[in-house]
């Protein structure tokens, strides 16, 4: 059985990080993120919405285990030549002197060579470490998880959603996902923004799933190194490590989240669909 208490090591860095990793969008309190460290959690993406307690939290644990940490900024800018100063900014803003990674966030086609042209100058400033990206476009990435398994590319982690509603990466993506000596693969939006855990939206006769049941039903494929979580306090992130310690799904529940998950995407469109979803698994048990 897969071990979810396991650490794994990010493509060819070199860096180990457990199974979880933190966002910053829904403003944990800096202890919350802090005591997560002192639990083995080390990976800190500081991506879409940057909250100051989360800030402070990297801040802090820079000071005492820098090298233990892996924290990662992420851009969404569309102009290769912004992005330096983005970072540079983001620096002083959290009061680091450099990322881990730079994560060229939405990307729905290869970027250009310009993007990697500012990473490596970064790079060079010692200003970030290594390059990752995540997209919409599931189409994109078995190509570019082919060149950087094959080291042709500077990618050394991909992320994607993936959840009990959206299972369109189980044959768009993960199955051109080597076994071993690959890029890593990170999901995100294991609640499916809290709809899995709405009594309101559950099909006749359903209960919700847990959130626990949520990131075990993301981590239980073995093409999944990492789910990212957002929790907003310490209940929140005792759900996430709870997840750890459950290990995989058995396969009747994890046959319920999917049955779950195809009554949500009929009822609760998204807001920023996955190229590909025509062909979602969910989607399609959905039609059925």
């Amino acid at each position: 059985m897969d071990d979810f208490l396991d650490e794994r090591v990010i493509g060819r860095t070199g860096l180990a990080t457990r199974r979880l990793g933190i966002g910053s969008t829904f403003n944990a309190p800096t202890r919350v993120i802090e005591d997560a460290f002192e639990r083995g959690v080390n990976y800190l993406y500081w991506g879409t919405v940057r909250q100051p307690s989360f800030a402070r939290a990297m801040v802090n644990l820079s000071r005492r285990a820098r090298d233990e940490l892996i924290l990662t900024v992420q851009s969404y800018s569309q102009d290769p030549g912004a992005i330096q100063g983005e970072v540079e900014e983001a620096l002083k803003a959290a009061g680091l002197e450099r990322f881990d990674f730079l994560l060229l966030g939405n990307r729905n086609k290869v970027p250009e060579a310009a993007y990697i042209e500012v990473f490596e100058r970064l790079r060079e400033g010692g200003k970030v470490r290594f390059l990752s990206l995540s997209s919409h476009n599931r189409p994109l990435l078995p190509d570019m998880i082919s060149e950087a398994a094959a080291g042709r590319s500077p990618y050394e982690l991909f992320m994607l959603r993936y959840n009990g509603v959206h299972r369109g990466a189980e044959q768009d993506v993960f199955p051109f996902v080597p076994a071993t000596d690959r890029p890593f693969i990170v999901t995100y939006t294991a609640t499916r923004w809290g709809h899995l855990l709405d009594p309101a939206k559950m099909p006749p006769g359903e209960t919700p799933p847990s959130a626990t049941d949520c990131y075990r039903f993301s981590l239980s494929h073995p093409a999944v190194d990492m789910v990212l979580c957002g929790p907003a306090n310490a209940a929140q992130m005792d759900a996430a490590f709870a997840a750890l310690e459950a290990g995989p799904l058995a396969p009747e529940e994890r046959e319920r989240i999917e049955r779950i998950g195809a009554h949500l995407y009929r009822q609760y469109a998204p807001n920023y669909p996955d190229a590909g979803d025509a062909g979602d698994v969910a989607a399609g048990a959905a039609a059925r």
